[in-house]
């Protein structure tokens, strides 16, 4: 197994994602995923920056991959895309299936990220056959049904054309909509937001009338409220997935990149999963509880 740094979810200001970067160029993953994935009017960085981070990153010895926006609402961020995925570096992360599209006419191979809904062993396929060279598995399904999936006799011929890559580690993306949650929860208009999720660099948290948090608002995403954490898993995922996904956090990412490779190399002093964290997906139970 190896690890990946997602691409940031959050609304950081332009020299903390530089920071980060510079960061993960010295960092063990191999894999670094960049680039805007939930709102297009955050643009601390533009295309052209982020190309230029990854030919920062490529030449440190990473493996880059650009990431698209999962919701698209406008002529502008379609041609964004188109831009992205002509981009002629970099692998490209689709995150929903017009970039699986875009990709597949240009003849170019692409992960796909764990917001397109694959919940079966022919769309699985269907996707292979267009050029998929790794899968995200969508966060809210378990072990159980990923070996499900994978021996699948649609899929077992095909197995060895792709890679599977699970969300291990940070706040789950859960939904997307066109209503911006935390212009909302500061009563703005989203055509007047102020890009105020720039205030929540962890997202804001939502908790029930009983005081638990049970989801963090991201602009138009909606995560967990928990942070989800397999590092105390990893063991279930052996022979299963090839790459584990590190989702940037405001503290503490590398930390937590380093326990992960320890656990993946059987180090037993590695740190251990704290309470609070969840792993209720992976084990086929409600996503916030805590195996």
């Amino acid at each position: 197994m190896r690890t990946a740094l997602g691409p940031i979810t959050y609304f950081w200001p332009q020299a903390q994602v530089r920071q980060f970067y510079q960061q993960a160029a010295v960092c063990s993953a191999p894999v670094v995923y960049l680039g805007e994935t939930v709102c297009s009017k955050r643009r601390e960085l533009r295309l052209q920056d982020w190309l230029a981070i990854g030919q920062d990153l490529q030449q440190a010895g990473k493996e880059v991959v650009l990431s698209t926006l999962t919701l698209l609402e406008a002529p502008g961020e379609v041609r964004e895309l188109e831009q992205i995925c002509a981009n002629g570096q970099f692998l490209v992360e689709a995150n929903d299936i017009s970039a699986v599209q875009l990709l597949h006419e240009r003849g170019l191979p692409f992960v796909v990220g764990p917001a397109v809904n694959v919940y079966n062993a022919t769309t699985l396929a269907w996707l292979v056959e267009r050029g998929l060279r790794r899968w995200v598995m969508p966060v809210e399904l378990s072990r159980d049904w990923l070996l499900r999936v994978l021996t699948d006799p649609v899929i077992t011929p095909l197995r060895d054309r792709f890679e599977v890559e699970v969300f291990a580690f940070g706040h789950l993306p859960l939904a997307w909509s066109a209503r911006c949650f935390t212009a909302r929860s500061e009563d703005r208009p989203k055509d007047d937001c102020q890009l105020c999720c720039n205030k929540y660099p962890q997202g804001r948290q939502v908790r029930s009338q009983d005081g638990r948090e049970v989801f963090t608002l991201n602009g138009i995403q909606t995560q967990s409220g928990q942070r989800y954490n397999l590092v105390d898993d990893i063991d279930s995922l052996r022979g299963l997935v090839d790459v584990v996904r590190i989702s940037p956090q405001p503290e503490q990412t590398f930390d937590w990149l380093t326990a992960f490779e320890q656990a993946i190399g059987g180090n037993p002093e590695r740190r251990q999963r704290p309470v609070g964290d969840v792993n209720g997906y992976w084990h086929q139970l409600a996503g916030i509880t805590q195996v």
